[in-house]
């Protein structure tokens, strides 16, 4: 009897279209987990490396799928063959089966470094352009927002009296944005008609 076809699916957020990773494959089930790729203890891994069994094919779109850092995926890798379940990445066309040769384990260590590596970049790169817009005061940090019924809150609070001031202290926000809440009750979310021309005046019809 041959062996089940399992996909799984992380994503980071939920505004990630999950169904592309995998999207042509043909598989008997998928795990999808909604988590960042640091923590191994993630609900659907968990349940997928329960639920898979001897003679069964893991398929993931791509190693940093699985794994975010090169101990976790070798973990996850040699654990699902030893129980006889092959292990499929898509993206870099590679299959182990537990009876891989030496050149598939330098493989999967190489490539998972050099994925590992990549991220570390990236990560330096966003530290340090963060940095130099400090330095140049430009970086503000991501802007809080409300949501609708916050935002009514603060509004019906400065309607009562309640300070400017007072209301970026409680709701955490810049004092800027409590006005840019204000004008936008107050224009009910459309601009203010623009201003006519200085010295000029309309002519009769």
């Amino acid at each position: 009897m041959a062996g089940r076809r399992i996909g799984y699916v992380r994503v980071s957020t939920l505004d990630l279209n999950e169904k592309r990773q995998l999207e042509g494959q043909v598989l008997d089930r998928v795990f999808t987990d909604k988590a960042s790729g640091r923590d191994t203890s993630r609900p659907e891994l968990t349940e997928l490396l329960q639920f898979a069994r001897d003679g069964d094919t893991v398929v993931a779109h791509s190693m940093d799928r699985l794994a975010r850092n090169l101990d976790d995926l070798r973990a996850l890798v040699q654990g699902l063959t030893r129980k006889g379940v092959r292990v499929e990445f898509v993206k870099e066309s590679l299959v182990f089966t537990g009876e891989d040769s030496p050149m598939a384990n330098l493989m999967l260590s190489g490539m998972g470094a050099f994925a590992e590596f990549e991220r570390s970049l990236i990560r330096e790169r966003q530290r340090e352009g963060i940095a130099l817009a400090k330095q140049r005061g430009a970086y503000k940090g991501r802007k809080k927002t409300l949501t609708p019924e916050r935002a009514a809150e603060l509004v019906k609070r400065a309607g009562s009296g309640v300070s400017k001031v007072v209301l970026a202290r409680d709701y955490g926000i810049s004092r800027e944005t409590v006005y840019q809440y204000l004008r936008q009750a107050h224009w009910g979310y459309h601009p203010p008609p623009p201003r006519p021309l200085c010295g000029r005046r309309a002519r009769p019809a």
